[in-house]
């Protein structure tokens, strides 16, 4: 028989789980959300990201797992999917310093989560599984309220220059809340310039000097941003702040019935969405089929 899945959130981590569920025809699956792709709020991190892949995580962890589990899609993008426009750089093609790069171009608000079972939420009924993807907002919602989610700030400046590869600095001297990098989006999303990550910072607006010191450390690291034309010389479209939703004890993958419905959590990965968005995802619906199983069971 058909099981009916709600999937709350259209982040990286709702949309990755929505999509590897839909693999299973006997998956009727909705998601439902406050934001979906194409919306811009500091509560929908998503789109703010830099979506890279490089793993910090440590060996022998569920996180490394997740990076590991990630990656044979992510490069399945790369290597056979030419919209994704990605590309390694030859050595002599690097600046001085540089070891390696790449190059490529580029609504349901629910107050509790078991509002997702609801009459009109899903078009068939009853719901018999909700998937949590709310990332920050799972701090806030009733019958979930995780006190251990914070948002990690992240500010940035989209510019149309292109920098013809990306670049990351591991630390500046502005601070460890601060950051520098240059990651060019494909089909001609811009070139984003970040950054920070400020803990417990709930602040949705731009920070006007902090913005001037992304793009001065920028245009240091990547003279290339305005062909070695100094910073007057960038072309921005627009500032942006992203609250990545942390999660102490890192990310939440779990299943537990609350008010008598299935549940099963995927949140928390901070800044590592994109590149732990298939491990996690995958590793959320590995939890599903035993849990079923249990129920028939009882």
């Amino acid at each position: 028989m058909a099981k009916n899945i709600v999937v709350i959130g259209a982040g990286v981590a709702g949309l990755t789980t929505a999509l590897l569920l839909s693999k299973k025809s006997t998956y009727n699956i909705v998601v439902a959300a406050k934001h979906m792709p194409g919306d811009y709020d500091t509560e929908y991190a998503s789109p703010w990201a830099g979506a890279n892949y490089m793993p910090v995580s440590i060996s022998g962890t569920d996180a490394a797992d997740w990076d590991k589990n990630t990656r044979g899609s992510l490069e399945d993008l790369a290597r056979n999917h030419p919209g994704a426009g990605f590309q390694s750089l030859p050595k002599e093609a690097l600046g001085p310093d540089i070891d390696s790069a790449t190059v490529f171009t580029s609504r349901g608000v629910f107050d509790h989560i078991l509002d997702a079972t609801t009459s009109g939420i899903h078009p068939n009924s009853p719901v018999d599984l909700v998937v949590n993807c709310t990332g920050l907002m799972a701090s806030k919602l009733g019958g979930v309220q995780d006190t251990s989610v914070v948002p990690a700030r992240g500010q940035i400046d989209i510019v149309r220059n292109d920098a013809g590869k990306m670049l990351d600095m591991s630390g500046t001297d502005d601070g460890d809340e601060e950051a520098c990098y240059v990651m060019t989006r494909t089909a001609g999303g811009g070139t984003i310039l970040g950054g920070s990550y400020q803990k417990d910072n709930w602040e949705s607006q731009p920070d006007p000097n902090l913005a001037v010191r992304i793009i001065k450390r920028a245009v240091k690291m990547c003279p290339a941003l305005t062909n070695g034309k100094g910073m007057e010389h960038l072309d921005i479209i627009r500032h942006g702040v992203g609250l990545r939703p942390v999660r102490e004890g890192g990310t939440r993958i779990e299943k537990e019935h609350i008010g008598g419905v299935l549940v099963v959590h995927n949140y928390g990965a901070g800044g590592a969405g994109y590149q732990s968005s298939y491990g996690c995802a995958q590793a959320a619906v590995d939890l599903i089929d035993p849990a079923w199983d249990v129920q028939s069971k009882l």
